[in-house]
């Protein structure tokens, strides 16, 4: 029997139980139900459980998610969706064709140190509430991002889905800790393999000996897609648009999590934005923050319009903190893109588009001043699991977006440092060290600050599903956005 992942009842009904009691509703009496009936926990790490249910079962299933998308929220007033209760509840949110770096208590904290053998890039930030002239970023700058956001990506590939230790004792076996280059599977026993097997998808494209370009992954394949939203839509796209590019463009199975909910809701005739609430359980995931560094790199010196962008694009999917960790990462790389603020200044204002009081603001503090406190990276990252593991799912955004701004903000914005930092934590590899790759290379400002050993190997090649992708070279990918980020 076909066990289609992320979509069958059986399996979304153990995560949207989870999901309710994080954001705010009381799902004990529906929990109760579904263990006395003998339902499944939710799967660890696969998108399908490995067995069928009975068709009961199935049916139960449907009816609690139906349920519980009734429940009232607790949290509902401080983490609305909707952009202008947002915008409401955001004190210092930028002035459009402005940046403001929001220092909350009216100076910076202090910096973090760089790190031997790491430089950062430094510039000081804006007063708060002074526009700044709007220029998009040069198309060396955007090939940098570009081959930063696939480096990052590159490096995590082989350990998505592993626990933390097994990342520290596959880096370590290597000689490779602190993680400073590549995987590798040289001198790796195979008992160790054993107990952590590398990514199945990935270990034959992205280990050090394997690598001949970049290989397709949707961290990828997202901002192809939002490349041809705009190209087709302009700035003033819809969620609609999004979905008509996704159908047009993207293979179904390309997609994952509320991804794939979406599309199928999409599939059954729902319009958005009740595609991103029916039946998704992962709308709070990092599927809509790993689709949001176009709206940052087209809107260079407006986090506000970047942060409108990504709202209208993650909408589509998400609801709530899924939709600020899209709008946070693209009002940080907007401010990036200008290159006259550092890494800290870029993460400040990434948080003036964020509500205050929600929960991923709350963890982005949190891991920003962790990041400041500790000089042991392996401090922070051990206090951000021992906070998010035991009720988060790996790929959900609250964690992934603390992690990639401690690891930005204690590496100091330097590139290998941030994306070392990013995947060495854990979790969702791939899309935090693509993330945090594409912010911190966009700040060094050119590909030639990179180092060769990262980007040599992707021989200015990409693969993809999408479009007329296959084969581009960043250079290419760079004129193309720079063309729409100068369209009038």
């Amino acid at each position: 029997m076909l066990r289609l992942t992320w979509v069958q009842p059986e399996d979304l009904i153990g995560h949207e139980l989870r999901q309710a009691a994080q954001d705010g509703r009381e799902p004990s009496t529906m929990a109760a139900r579904w263990q006395a009936a003998g339902g499944p926990e939710a799967p660890l790490t696969a998108g399908a459980s490995p067995h069928p249910v009975s068709p009961y079962l199935r049916l139960l299933a449907t009816d609690l998610l139906d349920e519980l998308a009734d429940l009232p929220s607790t949290l509902a007033d401080d983490e609305p969706t909707a952009l202008p209760r947002i915008k409401s509840l955001c004190p210092d949110w930028p002035r459009t064709g402005g940046s403001r770096a929001a220092w909350g208590d009216g100076g910076p904290p202090a910096r973090a140190k760089p790190r031997a053998g790491e430089g950062g890039r430094g510039g000081t930030p804006q007063a708060p509430g002074r526009a700044t002239h709007l220029r998009p970023a040069s198309p060396a700058a955007l090939e940098a991002a570009w081959l930063g956001r696939a480096v990052g990506c590159l490096l995590g590939k082989p350990v998505e889905k592993l626990p933390l230790d097994g990342i520290r004792q596959l880096a370590r076996v290597t000689g490779n800790w602190p993680l400073t280059n590549y995987f590798t599977a040289h001198g790796v026993p195979e008992d160790l393999l054993t107990r952590h097997p590398w990514n199945r998808r990935s270990a034959t494209t992205s280990l050090a000996e394997n690598i001949d370009g970049m290989p397709e992954d949707d961290d990828l394949n997202y901002p192809l897609l939002n490349l041809l939203v705009l190209q087709r839509h302009t700035r003033t796209f819809t969620p609609t648009d999004v979905a008509r590019v996704w159908l047009d463009e993207l293979p179904a199975g390309r997609t994952f999590t509320a991804e794939r909910v979406a599309y199928r809701n999409l599939l059954s005739g729902l319009e958005p934005p009740l595609t991103a609430r029916h039946h998704n359980p992962f709308r709070e995931w990092i599927g809509a923050l790993i689709r949001a560094d176009m709206h940052g790199w087209t809107n260079p010196g407006d986090p506000a319009a970047a942060a409108e962008q990504a709202h209208r694009d993650a909408t589509l999917t998400h609801t709530a903190n899924g939709v600020y960790a899209a709008m946070f990462t693209a009002a940080v790389i907007a401010t990036a893109a200008t290159g006259d603020h550092d890494v800290h200044a870029c993460l400040r204002t990434g948080l003036t588009v964020v509500p205050p009081r929600s929960r991923l603001a709350r963890a982005v503090r949190q891991a920003i001043r962790l990041a400041h406190e500790h000089t042991d990276f392996d401090t922070v990252v051990d206090v951000l699991h021992a906070t998010y593991a035991a009720t988060h799912h790996w790929v959900h955004a609250v964690p992934n977006t603390a992690l990639i701004a401690a690891a930005l903000t204690h590496a100091d914005g330097d590139f290998t440092g941030s994306i070392c930092r990013a995947v060495s934590g854990g979790w969702d590899t791939d899309s935090n060290g693509a993330t945090a790759g594409s912010i911190a290379a966009l700040l060094a400002g050119s590909p030639r600050v990179l180092p060769e050993r990262w980007t040599a190997p992707l021989k200015n090649r990409l693969a993809t599903s999408v479009g007329d992708f296959h084969g581009t070279g960043f250079d290419t990918l760079a004129r193309l956005t720079h063309l729409e980020a100068t369209r009038p």
